[in-house]
């Protein structure tokens, strides 16, 4: 008999509940298009047909995120020096280009493919382990790529934004990527025993949660609007490898700017 690893078990989980998510998404944002919008009520942002739900969904991250993570993510960037904390932001980076150079070979991208495969090779050979972006200085600069934009190349579409608990922005497309990308693409996290990997994961969220403080000082507006434009945005520009001539993301709203760690 056949037995299942744990990962597997979990890989089947989150691509069900992906595929679960896109089927609602589309279900429900279809009987929204045919149901007429009672008189004088507010229009619904096609891009985002679910706002009143994600608004709550945001409400509850930002609770969680300015009693829980955010302290501790200001303690980390407060006591490691520069040097250290880029040194980590640099490591896990370096792990991301496996991912990076399997996406590359399904969009059919062979240089990124060449440039993904370059960095690591070049960051963990000469650069202690990947501590040391020595790639970037040979003019081998990231070229990010996950499965969510590798289903963009393919021509699945986003489908609408949504606000996930937990997770931060995201949209059917996004979520099915990070599945994707997480329990059933190969990653150097599978070489990672229990219970260290919880802990480099761990170590890693706060890294990226410090790492955004600074960007704080931009957000402007109803910073609900300026997160999902920022989201929006973001993914919009490396689905199309930065050729982005306009913006279908824009509206009478002022609140939006590109944030490299969404």
């Amino acid at each position: 008999m056949t037995k299942f690893s744990p990962r597997g078990w979990l890989a089947a989980m989150q691509l069900a509940a992906a595929f679960a998510l896109v089927f609602f998404a589309g279900t429900a944002t279809a009987q929204r298009a045919a149901e007429p919008a009672p008189e004088g009520a507010r229009a619904v942002n096609p891009q985002d047909p679910y706002e009143n739900w994600n608004r709550k969904v945001y409400t509850f991250n930002d609770t969680i995120d300015r009693w829980a993570l955010r302290p501790v993510a200001q303690t980390y960037r407060t006591f490691t020096p520069d040097i250290v904390d880029r040194a980590i932001t640099n490591f896990f980076n370096n792990l991301s280009e496996v991912r990076n150079f399997t996406n590359s070979i399904f969009q059919l991208k062979g240089e990124s493919a060449i440039v993904a495969a370059g960095r690591f090779t070049y960051n963990t050979v000469f650069g202690l382990g990947g501590l040391i972006d020595v790639a970037t200085a040979f003019d081998l600069p990231e070229r990010p790529e996950d499965f969510g934009q590798t289903l963009g190349y393919w021509g699945v579409g986003s489908g609408p934004y949504l606000m996930l608990p937990f997770l931060g922005p995201s949209s059917p497309r996004h979520f099915s990527g990070l599945g994707a990308d997480g329990f059933v693409l190969p990653s150097l996290w599978d070489n990672v025993d229990s219970p260290y990997n919880y802990y480099a994961r761990g170590v890693q969220i706060i890294d990226k949660r410090a790492d955004l403080i600074p960007a704080e000082g931009f957000v402007s507006g109803d910073v609900y609007i300026f997160v999902r434009n920022a989201f929006l945005q973001r993914r919009e520009f490396l689905i199309n490898d930065g050729m982005v001539t306009q913006d279908p993301f824009a509206s009478e709203d002022d609140d939006d700017l590109m944030l490299d760690d969404f």
